[in-house]
């Protein structure tokens, strides 16, 4: 009897920060188990205690990964309707404050034993590896994905410098997938195009959100009124998530909306400025502090507007589609996929953007169809990564090897792209590993290799102490 294949996912974060690349990694875990036909282990990072502070909301904190462990364990396990087989491990890594980021420590390959290194699933390739020092992952893995989830040249370009900074971060970004990645997956054609790459959503939605659409279509068949609530948009509350062109978008067009409402949700570092820009307009426009999309607080909404473009595919989109509501959304790469949904009405410019809004909170959402509905679900989108994953397409010739060439073979053309991309990859490992060199492109300093705090909260060998010299 054959082994079964072992994925290894490894993300940039975890809960209880709600975020996609914590919350998705974690669903896609739970459902490439739900078959028995392969084993996963699912690899997150283990922040210590004061950047557990800065990072998790509610002052939720954990004193071990175990504790961490058992909520995530309870979170996924009350959201599915079967038991969970992955693993779970942590790697250490620190909280970047101006990145608002978490970053790895060390080298994160060494949590998975090399007898079970068959596929690496690499949840933010980039990201993972801007600064990582330590084993190649292709020379470890038989296969490496990356799945891109963040277009991190739109945000890069709103900072000071943008134009810039996002053609460094583009080059970086594509040098280090090329090295380490077999394929990469990208979920929308909203980001850079990156090597080897394919475009396709290998994401689904809470199948809870499902649930809940089920239950409205119920409600309007018998003739309840399903709907009772206008619009509303929940998202990080910092300005390039869509709030910016929302408030424009309203102040322009505010003699259009007279009696109407358009509640915001959301918590962050731009949250009383976002409260401000509301407060000016003439009509109607909450702002509440951030909450779960699943609360019951957002059942009853009818419209939900999103017009952000910093998305590569928006997680609240699909969640409202599965809701049964109509999403009003701009005309961008990172909606195409949601363009197959009747009730997701997409505008070009802000004349389309009133007419669309008015013309959903006046009309009933159209039937979600079954077809749809599987569109949205975990299983569907299962499949679809497991097709453009090509992991039943693996063998030994994937892991790169240590070359032992003559000069002569070494000229050939497969052979010479090879070597070159090795000596790209040796480039990239010897830079990572000055600290000097990783602090002048943005490292968190000393986080060449885990301290003596995350050695023990992990377990891992503690490092050596240098001998004073006499």
């Amino acid at each position: 009897m054959s082994r079964k294949q072992h994925i290894a996912i490894f993300t940039t974060a975890s809960l209880p920060w709600m975020t996609g690349t914590a919350v998705n990694p974690l669903f896609r875990a739970a459902y490439l188990t739900k078959d028995g036909d392969r084993e996963v282990t699912l690899v997150v990072p283990w922040l210590s205690l004061d950047d557990q502070k800065l990072v998790y909301p509610n002052n939720i904190t954990f004193s071990s990964s175990q504790e961490h462990e058992g909520y995530i364990r309870h979170w996924i396990d009350t959201r599915i309707d079967f038991l969970s087989m992955f693993n779970l491990k942590f790697y250490p890594a620190k909280f970047s404050r101006d990145k608002r980021s978490i970053l790895p420590v060390g080298d994160i390959t060494i949590t998975i034993p090399d007898d079970e290194a068959d596929v690496a699933v690499l949840e933010e390739p980039e990201h993972l590896n801007w600064y990582h020092h330590g084993r190649r992952w292709k020379s470890k893995f038989r296969k490496v994905i990356g799945i891109i989830h963040t277009n991190y040249l739109e945000y890069v370009k709103r900072e000071k410098n943008g134009q810039l900074l996002s053609l460094v971060l583009k080059y970086a970004n594509s040098w280090v997938t090329r090295i380490y990645c077999h394929r990469v997956i990208r979920l929308s054609a909203a980001t850079q195009d990156y090597p080897r790459s394919i475009v396709c959503n290998v994401h689904g939605v809470n199948p809870k959100f499902l649930d809940v659409g089920k239950a409205k279509y119920a409600q309007l068949q018998s003739g309840e009124p399903a709907f009772t609530k206008g619009a509303y948009y929940i998202g990080k509350m910092v300005w390039s998530k869509g709030y910016k062109e929302l408030l424009n978008l309203l102040t322009w067009y505010q003699n259009k909306f007279s009696g109407i409402q358009v509640d915001l949700y959301g918590s962050g570092e731009d949250s009383e400025e976002v409260q401000q820009a509301a407060k000016n307009l003439s009509f109607a426009v909450t702002v509440n502090p951030g909450r779960d999309h699943a609360d019951p607080t957002f059942h009853d909404y009818k419209v939900f507007i999103n017009p952000s473009t910093t998305d590569v595919v928006c997680t609240t989109t699909a969640e409202a589609l599965a809701m049964g509501k109509i999403v009003v959304c701009a005309n961008h790469p990172s909606n195409d996929f949601f363009k197959q949904f009747p009730n997701c009405y997409i505008y070009n410019d802000g004349e389309e953007f009133v007419k669309l809004t008015l013309k959903a909170l006046a009309e009933e959402p159209s039937p979600l169809s079954d077809e749809l509905r599987h569109e949205l679900s975990w299983e569907a989108a299962t499949q679809r990564f497991l097709a453009a994953a090509e992991l039943d397409q693996i063998d030994d010739a994937d892991r790169t090897p240590t070359p032992k060439r003559s000069f002569s073979s070494s000229l050939k053309p497969k052979k010479l792209k090879r070597n070159m991309e090795n000596a790209s990859a040796y480039i990239h490992q010897k830079m990572s590993g000055i600290e000097v060199a990783r602090r002048a492109f943005g490292a968190i300093p000393k986080s060449l290799k885990p301290d003596e705090q995350q050695c023990r909260e992990l377990g891992l060998v503690l490092p050596e102490k240098k001998k004073r010299k006499r």
